[in-house]
């Protein structure tokens, strides 16, 4: 009725309001679906009066929504080089018009300019803590040290008050601040007391059903460590679901998952509460959560306890802080019981290890050193971590023990040309010749396993672990060198390699990490012996025994369940 009203209006009246009604109109009809309408509305709002912000604005969303992101950037970009937020009515409207660059340009991995945008937004305003939060992203992401660097009226405080639980990861090692950056998450973004959906008692299926939800059945370090657990689940005794938000980038892992699943359903069209919804009406008995809080998560899902029993796995290596996990799915290594008080969830300890693996990963032909850009001869360190978990303390010891092994060399994965820049700018601060910087170039994933094969030595991040890049080293037959602290995060390659029986790769300081590591690169022959034993552990070790895995995790999921269905309580 109001657009109809809108329409009849604009028809029929010149005045010097006719812009606003225009406006109206375009917002009445993006209301009722009518993108086509919509846009032509607004568009001739801006003709009527080019100053007016929000029919660009709006414009702007129509068209990001349309899959025209380039038009929708060039309508924000008109308000961010036309407009001075001096004015107070125009300061609100440069502002969205800045953080929707910054977010639009960060999801196109566009970092630089991402973060031109976001900085300039916190000039205007800088008491934004979700802008903050992207901010401290994406200066992690393209390695610019110090993450936390001085910024006109914002204090460090402030920076790691919004620093996200997943950004927390690569600064600190204390499962405290991640609980604590957690419970900051749930306190702002979550529903608080949301009807609970599930039955409590349970539902006394024949089948255990088991529901993961994820936004990563994709082609995703996720689903490359998963595939086959989903495929090994007893028939028998579980009914397995999967719930789905994920890109359909048409890949052979992403099909590989859907025939794994006994029912595969869509929920990226459904609002949280109706995705909840179909979740309950599924009466799913215990729901295990593969997202935590990284991008994608549907906490909101979660927070209307869709499932008696909920878990959560791999996404995010921390605490969520989610009052709707139950559980999270560790070993004693990963979470050391006197650690699990920093945690929301309770521990659901695996007997090995907590990391699960697929042994039916493809490996392309093993690489010549020339094609991969290395010289003939020397000591081949590489760390194929994303470079958001590098820090500045980790790539000074780095650099030292490039320093002290001559002719050795550091491969790294190129993750975006500004991280590699600088990188190169940090190495050569630390007098470093930048020909012993060898950047990777991304691959399909069988010829990036089969660069393993290649490297000498993995060198791991802190505190920011390896996890299924860690996991694919020693699938390959790669050492990794670690160094443990106490967050979940700085214990993941740790824990691997405690079940692959080398803890010797175990350190717990930078400096032994330093020593350790020149050590190595100067006894080739254990680096060799090393290999060896990972070939052993590969077809009879517990680090990769899948089935085994998988009967330890349906135990403890049997016994939860029972234990639901007995006291209603998880």
């Amino acid at each position: 009725m109001a657009a109809v009203l809108y329409q009849t209006w604009v028809k029929r009246n010149q005045s010097p309001y006719l812009h606003a009604a225009y406006f109206n109109l375009g917002a009445s009809l993006s209301n009722l679906g009518d993108s086509a309408g919509a846009e032509a509305a607004y568009r001739e709002a801006i003709k009527l009066a080019p100053l007016f912000l929000q029919p660009r604005l709006n414009l702007g969303s129509l068209l990001e929504r349309a899959g025209q992101v380039e038009q929708a950037l060039t309508e924000w970009r008109w308000i961010e080089q036309n407009i001075s937020s001096a004015q107070a009515e125009n300061k609100p409207m440069v502002l969205l018009a800045l953080n929707h660059l910054g977010r639009v340009l960060e999801s196109k991995k566009q970092m630089y300019e991402a973060l031109y945008y976001l900085t300039k937004s916190l000039a205007i305003d800088p008491a934004q803590a979700d802008v903050m939060h992207h901010w401290v992203s994406l200066r992690q992401k393209q390695c610019a040290w110090p993450v936390y660097p001085k910024l006109p009226r914002v204090s460090e405080a402030f920076m790691r008050e919004s620093t996200s639980a997943l950004s927390m990861l690569s600064i600190s090692d204390d499962p405290a601040a991640q609980l604590d950056a957690a419970r900051r998450f749930v306190q702002k973004k979550v529903i608080a007391n949301a009807p609970v959906l599930a039955n409590p008692k349970g539902y006394g299926h024949k089948k255990i059903r088991i529901g993961y939800c994820s936004s990563d059945f994709s082609l995703h370090p996720v689903s490359m460590l998963t595939v086959e657990m989903y495929e090994l689940h007893d028939r028998e005794q579980f009914e397995v679901y999967g719930y789905c938000w994920s890109p359909q980038d048409g890949s052979a892992l992403r099909q590989r998952v859907i025939d794994a699943m006994d029912h595969f359903t869509r929920i990226d069209q459904l609002s949280d509460e109706d995705a909840a919804k179909q979740i309950r009406a599924d009466e799913i008995d215990i729901l295990i959560d593969l997202q935590g809080q990284t991008a994608g998560a549907r906490a909101n899902l979660l927070a209307c306890r869709p499932a008696p029993i909920q878990i959560t796995y791999l996404g995010l290596p921390a605490t969520t802080g989610l009052p709707s996990i139950d559980y999270v799915i560790a070993d004693r290594f990963l979470i050391p019981e006197h650690e699990a008080k920093y945690y929301s969830e309770k521990p659901l300890y695996m007997p090995d290890v907590y990391q699960v693996s697929d042994r039916k990963r493809a490996v392309g032909p093993t690489p010549t050193r020339e094609s991969c850009g290395l010289p003939a001869e020397g000591f081949v360190f590489c760390s194929f971590n994303n470079s958001y978990k590098f820090t500045p303390e980790v790539f000074d010891v780095w650099m030292n023990i490039l320093k002290r092994v001559p002719g050795s060399v550091f491969w790294l994965l190129a993750d975006n040309p500004w991280a590699e820049d600088n990188l190169r700018l940090e190495a050569q601060a630390r007098g470093i010749d930048l020909s012993r910087l060898i950047f990777a170039r991304r691959v399909s994933p069988a010829d990036y396993l089969a660069r393993y094969q290649v490297a000498d030595l993995f060198l791991d991040s802190f505190p920011f672990n390896a996890g299924t890049t860690a996991n694919d080293a020693l699938w390959m037959g790669l050492p990794v060198l670690t160094c443990t602290g106490r967050s979940f995060a700085s214990r993941m390659a740790g824990a691997l390699l405690s079940a692959a029986k080398l803890e010797e790769l175990i350190t717990y300081k930078l400096s032994d990490y330093e020593e350790k590591a020149v050590w190595l690169a100067q006894h080739p022959t254990e680096c060799a012996r090393m290999r060896l034993h990972l070939e052993g552990e590969r077809s009879g070790g517990v680090l990769f025994d899948t089935p085994r895995f998988v009967k330890h995790l349906e135990a403890r999921l049997t016994e939860l369940a029972c234990l639901s269905n007995s006291s209603g309580t998880p």
